[in-house]
């Protein structure tokens, strides 16, 4: 595959800064950077734009999970087991993203979308605070399948995981908005980690663009969770809506043919 000219390589670092942004606070950054790169890079094969991007994806949240580790705190009993089975569930699913088109990657994410944002609007009560639904065991078991089961959809495809990350901590177990967000960077970071154990020995990284894209998205990234921890819980539960919306405006144009 031919370099990317600097114009290419300038507006896919664009779209890195905003995905980076965009992750840190609901999470959903791939629905910004992955569409990037399909643009950007019409040559390359679906394998080589997820590795990219998981690499792209990887530098922002790590400074994301850490400016949220500094000023959230979240609790470790949660958010060790969800970390490590997003990690071994992303691996998994790194290895079935070999078999997956490209033609199958939007109509699974709008559905899943259209799912998630609808249950967020039908309960506008939802994640102002943290009210745990379970305790002890039930609640580790809750994180774990979590962890696995978005872990495995990250590592084959990838777009939205941060958002449903977020969902299901605040849906499911029943923390607040800023809460689940801490928490779901520090899963995502494990998932972008699980997938490049696994993408990066079989040489599909496109070592200059992922650079590139993840330094703006670590910029991004850390701007993101700063903008959170000081709005709070409500302007993350808005942001979250406004950003499921428009990326269902988007994707359901491409799978309906609108553009």
């Amino acid at each position: 595959m031919e370099d990317p000219t600097l114009l290419v390589l300038a507006l896919l670092g664009l779209a890195g800064l905003t995905a980076g942004f965009v992750d840190a606070v609901v999470g959903g950054g791939g629905l910004v950077q992955l569409p990037a790169l399909l643009l950007g890079l019409p040559n390359a094969s679906p394998v080589q734009i997820l590795a990219t991007n998981k690499l792209a994806s990887f530098c922002g949240t790590t400074v994301s999970s850490a400016t949220y580790y500094r000023r959230v705190r979240p609790d470790p009993r949660t958010f060790l087991p969800l970390m490590l089975f997003s990690l071994l569930g992303s691996g998994l699913g790194a290895g079935i993203a070999f078999l997956i088109p490209k033609s199958a990657f939007d109509p699974i994410v709008l559905v899943v979308l259209l799912l998630v944002g609808a249950y967020v609007l039908l309960r506008p009560d939802l994640g102002g605070v943290t009210s745990l639904r379970f305790a002890g065991r039930r609640h580790t078991l809750a994180a774990v399948g979590v962890g696995l089961a978005i872990g495995l959809y990250d590592g084959a495809l990838g777009p939205g995981t941060g958002s449903f990350f977020v969902v299901c901590l605040v849906a499911l177990l029943g923390y607040s908005f800023l809460e689940a967000s801490a928490k779901a960077r520090l899963a995502n970071w494990a998932t972008n980690l699980g997938a490049l154990v696994v993408f990066v020995p079989q040489g599909v990284v496109l070592w200059k663009v992922a650079l590139v894209m993840g330094a703006c998205n670590l910029v991004g990234g850390y701007l993101g969770a700063r903008t959170a921890v000081a709005r709070g819980s409500g302007f993350v539960r808005v942001f979250f809506v406004l950003v499921v919306g428009a990326f269902v405006v988007r994707i359901g144009g491409d799978v309906v043919g609108l553009w």
